[in-house]
């Protein structure tokens, strides 16, 4: 199963703005390769990637089967106020990743 992972602070002050890191291990197969008796390996690609914060979605973006394998996604946020930021990569197979973190707002 893909393991996300997230770095980000666990504190900041209202108003800074804040980098998060993510990554999730993930082999992005783009469907155009063939395994070892030429058979083609059906594709399976992460194909959306949503943030929350509190839950307000404040981040998103599609992906497509160019994307390297265990992709990497760095973006910034303010920090508004103490809670939860979740994060979840949605496959084509319908499965969801998720991870969340908290954030303490001083």
């Amino acid at each position: 199963m893909p393991t996300p992972r997230v770095k980000m602070p666990a504190t900041a002050a209202k108003g800074e703005i804040f980098e998060v890191k993510t990554t999730i291990d993930h082999d992005m197969e783009s469907g155009q390769r063939k395994d070892k008796d030429g058979k083609p390996i059906p594709r399976k690609i992460i194909n959306k990637f949503t943030v929350t914060y509190n839950g307000k979605q404040v981040f998103w973006s599609e992906w497509a089967s160019a994307v390297s394998a265990n992709p990497y996604c760095s973006f910034f946020l303010t920090a508004t106020e103490s809670g939860t930021v979740e994060m979840q990569w949605h496959d084509d197979d319908g499965q969801v990743y998720a991870t969340s973190q908290k954030i303490t707002v001083a």
